[in-house]
């Protein structure tokens, strides 16, 4: 496999979100690009272009055994290459460039790639393994419109507190990362996810401690909603040393303490050699990701990411996958095949009930996601420019 990784940032383009069906005004309206789902499959093409989350795609180039894409290589024929990103909002402009047949994409991404006319619907007949996955995973909002499905469900996992335990002492809360009096203590050490999409992180906080506010989602916020998130992050900000996207560096920030508190994932807390650092959901739970696998409108190379999306939705490869990333996998077939026997208890696969205190990415949009309709909500291109006013 061939794999290369993205270090920055990449600015967001054409984010004016009314609807769903207003997104698409944003996308391009070149006529190659196929948007339709196929009926059958043809000839494998000899390779595929991969555009995913940090280790979604392993080689064993960062660690020999961890290694999923040989076997699929080798099962196919189909030549794996790879890129790492960041932040949505970076994959978002590197799927237009139409050099990746498959993108992992997280619900503040993946109506963005629809609306755009970036994504192909998948016919899931021609994705056996399809028929494993949990049913609450499928024709989600973030994975389905009008009726037709746009991606296949990879995992899902919740954003967590990561910490030192010699710096930090209340972990319940995420007050550790929004309360001055918590904030004070590690002035210059703390740690954000820099993306507009956090802005959810703060407005859930607010939800579960000031309900006077009426948050009772934390993607469909009003302008005043907003404004509260808007004010916690800016107390926030004069604390924080560094926002992070790239995974690395959120690694080694922790490594060398110059990060002690903030916002990770769980794959990023597995590659922490530092035994003081651990990770932990905090008591009102938290944002979180369900990853969908996606066929570009414009693949080069459809029959092969057809085969992709079946391979890693296999109990096997999706076994490995999501216990190497840390998240639940997406079927009770891949929990029989984790190494650690605990790891689907560990991360509450299929429970329901505990998927209910994950609040998965969504794009925020005009029309109100909790269903208001005596008001408008903010869309994500206010949010961009919040994001922008919040870092100053």
């Amino acid at each position: 496999m061939k794999s290369t990784f993205r270090r920055g940032r990449v600015a967001i383009a054409c984010l004016t979100l009314v609807s769903v069906s207003a997104l698409s005004a944003c996308g391009s309206s070149d006529d190659d690009k196929k948007t339709d789902a196929v009926e059958k499959l043809g000839d494998f093409e000899g390779k595929v272009s991969i555009l995913a989350w940090p280790g979604y795609v392993e080689d064993g180039t960062n660690d020999p055994n961890v290694d999923w894409v040989s076997a699929f290589e080798k099962k196919t024929g189909c030549e794996v290459t790879s890129k790492a990103y960041g932040t949505s909002d970076e994959a978002l402009n590197l799927a237009k460039t139409g050099d990746y047949d498959v993108i992992a994409a997280s619900g503040d991404l993946s109506l963005r790639l629809i609306a755009s006319d970036e994504a192909q619907a998948i016919n899931t007949d021609l994705v056996p393994n399809y028929e494993n996955v949990y049913d609450f995973l499928k024709d989600t909002e973030w994975n389905s419109v009008d009726g037709k499905n746009y991606g296949v469900p990879h995992g899902y996992g919740a954003n967590l507190l990561m910490f030192n335990k010699k710096n930090v002492s209340d972990t319940s809360s995420w007050g550790a990362v929004f309360e001055k009096d918590q904030l004070e203590k590690n002035k210059g050490k703390v740690t954000a996810y820099d993306s507009p999409i956090y802005i959810a992180d703060a407005a859930l906080y607010l939800m579960k401690t000031q309900p006077d506010l009426g948050i009772t989602n934390p993607y469909a916020l009003d302008e005043d909603q907003l404004a509260a998130a808007v004010d916690l992050l800016k107390v926030q900000r004069q604390y924080v040393g560094e926002y992070w996207s790239d995974y690395l560096k959120e690694i080694q920030a922790f490594e060398t303490g110059d990060s002690v508190v903030g916002t990770t994932w769980q794959v990023i807390k597995n590659n922490i050699k530092n035994k003081d650092v651990d990770v932990t959901l905090p008591k009102e739970g938290a944002t979180a990701w369900n990853d969908t696998w996606m066929l570009s409108s414009q693949a080069k190379s459809p029959n092969c990411a057809y085969a992709w999306m079946d391979y890693i939705l296999s109990p096997e490869a999706n076994a490995q996958a999501t216990e190497y990333f840390g998240e639940a996998p997406n079927s009770p077939e891949a929990c029989e095949k984790t190494t650690d026997p605990k790891h689907c208890e560990t991360f509450h696969a299929g429970d329901q009930e505990y998927a209910k205190q994950l609040w998965f990415w969504r794009t925020p949009v005009k029309e109100c996601l909790d269903g208001r309709t005596d008001v408008q909500c903010t869309d994500y291109a206010q949010w961009t420019q919040a994001w922008t006013e919040i870092k100053g």
